[in-house]
């Protein structure tokens, strides 16, 4: 394939724009116009997210596919609808490209957006290219829908729920730490974290179901569960009390925390991009649920009570420790 400078951006958008809608019904005028033209489901709310990933700060091209990326990039916006009830129904997507940038690179970083777009059927209807100084950055943002009455904030917990995550939590930041170390691919116990990773899998289903179970608060889980108990406590204004070990951590987690010389703890309360879900259910209403889904990846790590209490931790031995957000923040000086 000719350079970025011979294809030219409207040459590469003509490479781009190939199989990007999944949904024609939704969709009047796609790539290729000042503007998308789409047609929203009547009766429904909409929804609006966007996440930026900049090289160097939230990827490596050295430890990540272009296909992996992709599918990366548009993953952690589906989970933010996810995490509020909805379904995910269309994607801008903007990229900043260094001249120096292989034109198949861009190929198959649109190869993996695509294929994650076509899993949850979401159409790829617009976006920008650009040149970049530096590095490669690449910026998605997706619409979603969701019935008015199934729309989750994480503003409505309320004491004696319970709260609950799905999945293993962990997993993703192992993964990374293993990645970095270089040094994965001698452990057996390592693909299923780097793999957690780098191609996570926003639960979109589940979010949808457990709102229409009645969630009462949900977020996902992008900087570790003490970061999302402390938005949902913030939110709600209410305590959050979890339980160390009640908190699911994959087999392979601990066996890597072994090697590495980590707590598996720590990996899931301070870790970050796991992008499972944790909500709040009243506890009635959360029997229910797994009444009627007895195979539902889903925990019970705790319990929402008053917000006096704070956000706490509860170890094995009963001793309870303040749980502080300690998540990955762009714009603290950490200690």
């Amino acid at each position: 394939m000719n350079s970025l400078k011979e294809l030219g951006e409207f040459g590469l958008i003509d490479v781009l724009k190939q199989d990007t809608i999944n949904d024609h019904s939704s969709v009047v005028v796609g790539i290729g116009d000042d503007a998308a033209v789409l047609l929203p489901t009547p009766k429904q709310l909409q929804l609006l997210t966007t996440d930026m990933l900049v090289e160097s700060v939230h990827f490596d091209l050295t430890t990540t596919t272009p296909w992996q990326l992709g599918y990366k990039a548009i993953a952690v916006n589906l989970s933010d609808i996810a995490a509020m009830g909805g379904a995910p129904r269309h994607a801008v997507v903007s990229v900043a490209l260094p001249h120096s940038t292989p034109p198949d690179l861009v190929v198959n970083l649109y190869k993996g957006m695509k294929e994650i777009c076509h899993e949850f059927c979401v159409n790829i209807v617009g976006g920008d290219t650009v040149s970049s100084p530096h590095g490669l950055v690449i910026n998605v943002a997706v619409t979603g829908e969701v019935e008015p009455a199934n729309l989750v904030r994480r503003s409505g917990a309320q004491p004696g729920d319970v709260v609950v995550v799905t999945g293993n939590l962990g997993s993703s930041a192992a993964g990374l730490e293993l990645l970095t170390a270089g040094q994965w691919e001698d452990y057996d116990f390592a693909w299923p974290l780097v793999t957690a990773h780098l191609t996570p899998r926003p639960q979109v289903k589940l979010g949808q179901l457990v709102a229409a179970a009645g969630a009462t608060s949900m977020d996902d889980i992008s900087d570790g569960i003490a970061s999302e108990a402390n938005e949902i406590a913030s939110a709600s204004q209410v305590g959050i009390r979890l339980y160390a070990g009640q908190i699911p951590l994959a087999a392979e987690l601990k066996e890597a925390a072994a090697k590495l010389g980590k707590t598996p703890l720590d990996y899931a309360l301070y870790g970050g991009e796991d992008f499972q879900l944790v909500f709040t259910m009243e506890p009635g209403k959360y029997a229910a649920l797994l009444a009627a889904n007895p195979e539902l990846p889903v925990t019970k790590v705790g319990e929402v009570v008053d917000a006096g209490e704070g956000v706490t931790l509860v170890d094995q031995a009963g001793q309870v420790q303040t749980l502080k957000a300690r998540g990955y923040n762009h714009f603290r000086q950490e200690d």
